[in-house]
């Protein structure tokens, strides 16, 4: 009896413990909770769409069809991660990681698809390793590159497993549905399991019960869901209990955790950089304050200035980085990087701020290859062009933003589908032309129908035109997100075919820059790493015709390349668009070799002057034809130009209204600057016009080139009368509201 009775206290004192152990457990999670709602979250915010935990009593389903390879001998099952006796200022540290662990990468690529398992699967192309958050199906239904991990039973014992390999303070799920342009599947609620062996497994726990989680109501739109104790193990498992009720248990999903004894921050990675840069995400106003960081740094070699507002009203903030900032240099050429205009494409935006970063503190401590740089090209750096678009993506967060939040402009326009389609009215004006080669084939001019004030045209793309004619770009790159590789013009293809190879008549100069990326980024260039979603673009060498990829009608690239000077390509800097801000320092060091030298390649092929051979002025507007090359260029407005090119000897002729034309043969070397060769022309004598015009003749007129600066008049003067109405409409907005606040009069 006695025997009986200490083992009963014995009994009730184990309980007591494990009762008070879980509820200081819960506890400290809901003060971490708390912390991290009334605080703003400047690394990377994870915002629940659902979070709710809610008691179930059925039991996780377990497949006992499961044959996995036994990845440790360690027997012991997981347990709840429990605070340490430590002081408050710590605690609170603890607490920020608690809710900050990292995405393990799923979506990233991270996580190897050896680490993914499932206790079945439908066919391969919807197997366990296409589970991943945010992946995007082929067109085909049926492929090898289907949109989600699918069960081949639909009952509660399926279930898809993740080797962390390490042991892991996991935090929470966020979970997706399949996507399919002909499907709807996605899980209602599920259970999680963890382990440390995966052969005995635990259930996370809603105090005495196992937790059911929320799962989701579309396909598309992740939802977080943060355990209620966070738990110590190397194995997870996502355990589907109901699902959409005319589909199939399928799911996408990304794990959420830490690594146990890592560095007390939590977000340290292999691979990392010795670059002390500001590795976060920056918000609008975080970004301002970067930015006038970098001027104050190096006010020597930097200016801020703007192109124009968004939608919003958010000023599009441009940097540039030259030993003359705020002047064209004769001789030197412009450069320009251009990110976010897909406003979900966050990656290129930071790695901007970081390049500024980079190339100021790189140029105070003299190194050679960032002050060559700097002294021999203007650099302009413009980190957001769809800051109201980042701004809704930012507000959701990382990993919760999914495939299409922010990527659009406020008024739902795509930005890259925005720019006229200069393409079709050139093709079509070599068409109708007895004698093609006859049809100017640069500075295409903008259409009518796109400069009036109703033409859907955004604020953002107005104020890039504007800017592309107010400086001479000779090369640039788009920065966007979502795959891994380098395209380049055309963009559009000839009737609008949805996939077609359209090169342009600068295709090896294109191929050659584009390239010159890919071949230097560390992670296009491993051989080893599996395709983001449902292309192979290693069998292209990671670069790939923008037309052949798929068709873009009014592409900026194309744009850039039929209505400027200036070559401009595309490159898609990683799988996950929002990237985690933990991955941002990987993402750098695989990307900053890259964006070095593809910007010393702005220094390849010919450059030069074109100046009246008696006043010796430079001539403005000057044609520089290459001979075999369908496609000419200008010279600016000094009268200097530069002509990318790759090796080779060529006839090049510069011709100006009112002069004869000049003849120069020239070489391009493999040497890594480009070739001087300047022109002198003579002007057409009056007398020789008099004779034409007694004759009935017509003097040769560059009507092409006053075609394109009236339509660009035009455009200016429209951009210019609704940002009067919209100013007008936001005082009157504001006046109303001034007016709503005020107490009224009393008498």
């Amino acid at each position: 009896m006695q025997h009986t009775k200490r083992r009963m206290e014995k009994s009730a004192l184990i309980f007591i413990v494990l009762l008070a152990g879980t509820f200081w457990a819960s506890a400290d999670f809901n003060n971490t909770t708390e912390t991290a709602a009334s605080e703003t979250n400047t690394t990377n915010t994870f915002k629940t769409s659902a979070t709710a935990a809610t008691t179930n009593g059925g039991i996780a389903g377990s497949s006992p069809t499961a044959t996995l390879e036994l990845k440790s001998k360690a027997s012991w099952a997981p347990t709840p991660s429990r605070p340490s006796r430590i002081p408050k200022k710590e605690a609170n540290q603890k607490d920020k990681l608690e809710m900050g662990c990292p995405p393990l990468g799923l979506e990233s690529l991270r996580v190897d698809d050896t680490q993914i398992q499932a206790s079945s699967f439908q066919r391969f192309g919807l197997g366990p390793h296409r589970g991943r958050l945010n992946i995007q199906s082929g067109i085909e239904d049926g492929d090898l590159y289907d949109g989600a991990w699918c069960a081949d039973y639909r009952d509660q014992h399926q279930w898809l497993e993740v080797d962390a390999l390490h042991l892991t303070r996991f935090t929470g799920v966020i979970l997706q549905g399949r996507n399919s342009i002909w499907r709807e599947d996605w899980v209602t609620s599920y259970k999680v399991q963890l382990s440390n062996d995966s052969i005995t497994w635990k259930s996370s726990m809603n105090a005495t019960q196992e937790a059911v989680f929320e799962g989701n109501m579309d396909a598309e739109t992740p939802v977080l869901a943060l355990f209620p104790v966070p738990m110590v193990a190397r194995y997870i498992r996502i355990n589907p209990q109901s699902w959409y009720p005319d589909g199939d248990v399928c799911l996408r999903a990304e794990i959420l955790g830490c690594r146990v004894h890592e560095p007390q921050d939590g977000f340290s990675q292999e691979g990392g950089t010795k670059d002390n840069l500001d590795f976060r995400h920056h918000n609008y106003q975080e970004m301002r304050k970067l930015m006038k960081s970098v001027t104050e740094e190096c006010p020597d070699i930097t200016r801020i200035y703007t192109i124009g507002k968004s939608y919003m009203g958010l000023k599009l903030y441009v940097m540039e980085i030259s030993d003359n900032p705020g002047k064209h240099e004769l001789g030197e050429p412009e450069f320009r990087y251009v990110a976010n205009m897909h406003g979900n494409e966050v990656l290129g935006r930071e790695l901007v701020l970081n390049l500024m970063q980079y190339l100021c503190r790189e140029y105070k401590r003299g190194n050679q290859r960032v002050v060559r740089l700097v002294t021999d090209t203007r650099i302009h750096l413009f980190p957001s062009m769809n800051p109201d678009g980042y701004e809704m993506a930012y507000k959701k967060g990382s990993e919760l933003a999914g495939w299409g939040e922010g990527r659009y402009t406020y008024e739902w326009i795509d930005l890259n589908h925005n720019f006229p389609d200069l393409n079709t009215i050139l093709w079509d004006a070599q068409y109708i032309s007895r004698d093609p080669s006859k049809v100017p084939n640069h500075y295409v001019p903008i259409p009518e129908y796109y400069t009036k004030e109703d033409a859907l045209v955004a604020p953002e793309t107005r104020a890039v035109i504007s800017w592309m004619q107010d400086i001479p770009f000779v090369l640039g790159a788009n920065l966007h997100g979502g795959e891994l590789v380098v395209t380049y013009p055309y963009d559009g293809t000839e009737n609008w075919a949805p996939q077609a190879d359209t090169p342009t008549p600068d295709n090896s100069f294109f191929r050659w820059v584009a390239t010159v990326y890919a071949s230097t980024n560390r992670a296009m260039a491993n051989p080893e790493r599996r395709l983001c979603h449902n292309e192979d673009f290693q069998v292209y060498n990671n670069i790939i015709n923008g037309g052949a990829w798929h068709h873009v009608a009014g592409s900026m690239n194309d744009f850039s390349y039929l209505h400027t000077n200036c070559f401009e390509v595309t490159v898609e800097l990683s799988c996950d668009k929002f990237p985690h801000a933990s991955e941002l320092p990987v993402e750098w060091e695989n990307n900053k070799e890259s964006l070095l030298l593809f910007m010393e390649q702005v220094h390849r092929g010919l450059k030069g002057v074109v100046r009246d051979k008696e006043s010796k002025k430079g001539i403005e507007d000057a044609v520089i034809k290459v001979e075999d090359h369908g496609h000419d260029i200008r010279t600016a407005a000094d009268g200097d130009y530069w002509r990318l090119l790759n090796p080779g000897d060529y006839k090049v002729v510069a011709w100006a209204e009112g002069y004869f034309p000049a003849v120069r043969h020239c070489h391009v070397g493999m040497e890594p600057r480009a070739t001087i060769c300047d022109f002198n022309l003579t002007q057409t004598p009056v007398q020789r016009l008099k004779e034409i015009r007694a004759k009935g003749g017509k003097i040769p007129q560059d009507l092409q080139l006053r075609l394109r600066a009236l339509r660009l008049r035009k455009l200016r003067a429209s951009t210019k009368a609704i940002n009067q109405r919209r100013e007008g409409q936001r005082m009157q907005r504001e006046q109303a509201a001034r007016k709503a606040r005020s107490p009224s009069l009393t008498l």
